[in-house]
């Protein structure tokens, strides 16, 4: 039940012809600027490569929104990183995937076997015509044409460790512990980053070796807190008091540095200091009892200060395990996992095979080989007993090859090559397990995934990781199945960093065509339709409820809020499930919605944004965001909703009438700036525009600033005694125009 997935039949893919050498690699085969890499000119170029030089060669077209996320200098680290993933099943095509789209210097694949027919089911990469051809071979060139700033290259030899010394990140999956053990010891010696990932069926592991000494540069890729102070105690240790607006958003053990803190100046510009939090809205900083008075004003500013973290080897890690937990109502299965995967290697070296599929007398072996194991040791499972049960279901779906499951933690283990790269983001520390076993069948209950029919909403990133597993698990894939995907958008160059079905052959063409086309080539037997509507009120004579009554369930893959609630209602209406996800940077979230059974995705929303007070944006901002919500204020009110009335006045005939049902006051401004936009502040000329903007410069930051400080003078003071301009209220100062200075004129 848990091995082949994806119904194959046989279709023709050209592969160009590779030559091995002595050692046993072949031609790299991605091309660079017009030249063909081998794997030995690669080992050269990794050796000879100056890293200022390749550092400075970011496409920011291709690479833009993952610029936005990882920064320039951690993007140039990762161009200088050179990776090997070993095994190209399902797992480690995922990985290899992955780390090419991300931009790394250059990847190498290895395997030593064959394909098999179980290999189909997830390595979306190989066909039936790649049957008996070794793995890394076979998938060489589809890898390749992911991305030409990433030459690829595979090796089919032993991983020697002459071999292993070219590179900075080393990821093996389907090997042996022997395997992992010798090579994650040589690496830890070498300081080479060294990743173990693993999926058996359901069942997942992940494990991190990054050396003693590695440094994290910013653990969480946010942008540094910020927080006005009101006042600073001379105490030790000091009490640093925030405005009581919103909460300072500091934690124990951050570091700050101050900026404009009048008074007790010693503080501006300080090295950063570490706190401890009071409350939300104050926070110790030590001893300032030498200090200055505090007078007023001052900002507190995070640091992102750089951790060192110390990791074991894998050989210490297994008898010393540290778990990184992915699910918090599961928390009692680490340990038993943890020894769970070690029985499952030594069943392999017992037996040359993997428990059989619920095989009950393979699964009263495994048990006894991790009853072995615990006894060996009991501290891993923390003195309570193993889970005998949970060992079983191990070794009922061992052999299980499932594309989602091999997609889960190859994406996990790609991110963590990411951060061994990069030094940006808390890498996993150390080791990792994840189970399913939620997705097993009820009894007698069957689920024909071929027949089921499925409609996902948008072809982005999302959209083409879906129909990848899709496609791969044979959803839809029988007879009376099928697949309709809808896109409106085309395919654009940034798209190809992240939305992997697409080349940059097929830029400007439609997403859902192209996604379609390529998940049929991963599995020919399946039936997917490709539409290019945009989902909304204007397409329900398509989207009818005879299209809904055909559905098992919706998957949304949407970039925008109104269409997800669109959908939303529309799987409401029609009682089908919907699966709704979304990502943001590294972040990601998923909802299940199920009819009669959960809350839908309009029950529930996000926290309303934190609204402005008019007064605030006009005459106290105090932070970049009032600044932002100022001039986009000011560009709506200027150039966009004046053009939007004049249009309508000029082509609804009943503007007026509809006009003049709204507020007198609002009325009144309404066809007052239709009157100002077409007669009255007409420019005629282009020295009318020019006197205008003057106008507008002047009022701006000259005369609106000197009224705000005539009704409330710089030094007056409050009935309290405290100074008007203080707390969050920054002083202005009014600018005198000149028109020989540049930044003004622009």
């Amino acid at each position: 039940m848990l091995g082949l997935g994806r119904v194959v039949s046989e279709f023709e893919i050209d592969i160009e012809p590779v030559s091995l050498n002595e050692s046993g690699a072949s031609h790299c085969i991605a091309r660079r600027r017009g030249a063909t890499y081998s794997s030995d000119r690669a080992s050269q170029d990794l050796q000879t490569m100056d890293p200022d030089e390749s550092s400075t060669e970011i496409d920011e077209g291709l690479y833009s929104r993952q610029l936005y996320v990882l920064g320039y200098d951690a993007m140039k680290r990762m161009k200088t990183s050179s990776v090997l993933v070993s095994g190209m099943r399902g797992l480690g095509v995922e990985i290899a995937k992955n780390i090419i789209l991300g931009g790394v210097k250059q990847l190498t694949v290895h395997d030593e076997g064959k394909a098999e027919w179980n290999d189909l089911s997830s390595q979306f990469y190989l066909t039936v015509d790649d049957i008996q051809k070794n793995r890394a071979k076979a998938s060489e060139q589809r890898l390749a044409e992911l991305n030409s700033y990433v030459p690829v290259s595979s090796y089919t030899g032993k991983l020697t460790e002459h071999f292993l010394q070219q590179f900075q990140v080393v990821v093996l999956t389907d090997s042996t512990l022997e395997e992992q053990q010798r090579i994650g010891e040589f690496c830890h010696n070498q300081n080479i980053k060294f990743i173990v990932a693993d999926t058996k069926g359901l069942f997942g592991q992940l494990f991190c070796d990054f050396g003693e000494k590695f440094t994290v540069i910013d653990t969480n890729g946010e942008e540094p807190q910020t927080a006005v102070i009101t006042w600073i105690t001379k105490d030790n240790p000091g009490l640093v008091t925030c405005m009581d607006e919103a909460w300072h958003g500091f934690q124990t053990g951050d570091y700050v540095t101050f900026s404009q803190v009048q008074g007790m100046t010693e503080l501006n510009n300080c090295t950063p200091i570490e706190i401890q939090v009071n409350d939300p809205y104050s926070f110790f900083i030590g001893d300032t009892s030498d200090f200055s008075d505090y007078e007023k004003g001052g900002i507190a500013m995070e640091v992102k200060m750089p951790q060192t973290l110390m990791f074991k080897s894998l050989g210490e890690a297994l008898k010393e395990p540290k778990y990184q937990v992915s699910d918090f109502g599961k928390t009692n299965r680490q340990g038993t996992l943890h020894i769970a995967f070690q029985a499952l290697h030594q069943f392999v070296k017992d037996y040359s095979q993997l428990p059989k599929p619920w095989g009950k007398t393979d699964a009263d072996v495994l048990v006894t080989i991790a009853n072995k194991l615990s006894e060996n040791d009991p501290s891993i499972l923390n003195e309570s007993p193993l889970d005998e049960e949970l060992v079983r279901k191990v070794a009922y779906v061992a052999l299980g090859n499932l594309s989602p499951i091999t997609a889960f933690i190859g994406g996990i283990a790609a991110q963590e090559v990411m951060k061994a790269c990069t030094g940006k983001f808390m890498p996993l520390h150390q080791w990792m397990y994840f189970d399913a076993l939620e997705c097993l069948p009820e009894e007698n209950k069957d689920f024909p995934l071929f027949e089921e029919n499925f409609a996902p909403v948008g072809a982005g990133a999302i959209g083409c990781e879906l129909m990848k597993n899709f496609a791969m698990i044979g959803l839809g894939a029988g007879e009376g199945g099928s697949i309709t995907v809808t896109d409106m958008d085309t395919i654009e160059r940034s798209n190809l960093n992240r939305q992997f079905l697409f080349r940059p052959g097929d830029v400007t063409k439609m997403k859902s065509e192209i996604a379609a086309a390529a998940v049929r080539k991963m599995n020919p037997s399946l039936q997917i339709i490709a539409h290019q509507n945009r989902v909304g009120p204007e397409t329900e004579n398509i989207y009818t409820q005879d299209f809904f009554e055909n559905l098992n369930g919706v998957a949304n893959a949407l970039d925008n809020v109104e269409a997800r609630r669109y959908m939303d209602g529309l799987c409401v209406l029609y009682q089908k499930p919907l699966l709704e996800s979304g990502t943001l940077g590294t972040k990601g979230n998923f909802q299940v919605i199920i009819p009669h059974l959960t809350e839908s995705y309009s029950s529930s929303g996000d926290p309303p944004e934190k609204f402005i007070p008019i007064c605030t944006l006009k005459n106290f901002p105090n932070a970049i965001e009032h600044t932002l919500q100022w001039a986009r204020d000011e560009f709506e009110g200027l150039f966009k909703q004046p053009a939007e009335n004049v249009n309508k006045y000029l082509e609804d005939p009943s503007f007026i009438d509809h006009t003049m049902k709204l507020q007198e006051g609002q009325a009144f401004e309404i066809l007052e700036g239709v009157y100002k936009s077409l007669d009255a502040d007409k420019p005629k000329c282009w020295a009318d525009c020019v006197a205008w903007a003057r106008r507008r410069w002047q009022t701006q930051y000259s005369n609106n600033i000197r009224q705000l400080l005539h009704n409330f003078p710089q030094d007056q003071v409050m009935p309290s005694g405290v100074l008007f301009w203080s707390g969050p209220k920054r002083c202005p100062h009014p600018l005198e125009f000149d028109p020989n200075n540049v930044s003004a004129n622009s």
